[in-house]
């Protein structure tokens, strides 16, 4: 945990003296933007149009880390097949709460708690979880995301 914490704290001081092109209020709506698109593209009901609105957030050249994974998606059409490939699975509840978020320097952190309950196509059991994650999104001055840092619970 002390280690992220430094690496928070690093990454956040190299991103506030970087050019600010958006105000607070500005990144803190691109982050919601961001965590309401990751929920509407995993609920019981999601749609294609939910995954590409998703991937068009992001910046063609986008690096999404998942750190406890050691896994890094950089396609855009890699992602959005995975995305859909995930369709299969039987999604019977997902919500996604923020419940902090610092911003500033292009860059937003967001801590959140993301509830699912769900059968994975992969499995024949239904799974149930509540989780505390922490994301680190960084923009580029179009807004489209062009690094993000998931920092699984």
């Amino acid at each position: 945990m002390q280690k992220f914490v430094v690496s928070l704290l690093m990454i956040f001081s190299m991103s506030a003296q970087a050019k600010n092109t958006f105000s607070s209020p500005q990144l803190e709506q691109l982050a919601q933007k961001f965590v309401q698109a990751i929920d509407a593209r995993q609920q019981p009901d999601t749609k294609i149009e939910d995954i590409d609105h998703y991937i068009s957030l992001l910046a063609d050249d986008f690096i999404d880390e998942h750190i406890k994974f050691n896994f890094t998606y950089t396609d855009k059409v890699k992602l959005r097949d995975d995305m859909i490939a995930k369709m299969d699975s039987e999604i019977i509840f997902s919500s996604i709460k923020i419940d902090q978020m610092i911003v500033g320097g292009n860059a937003a952190f967001i801590k959140m708690t993301e509830t699912i309950k769900g059968k994975p196509s992969h499995l024949n059991k239904i799974i149930e979880y509540t989780k505390t994650n922490i994301v680190s999104l960084e923009f580029n001055d179009q807004g489209q995301i062009t690094h993000i840092r998931r920092h699984h619970g």
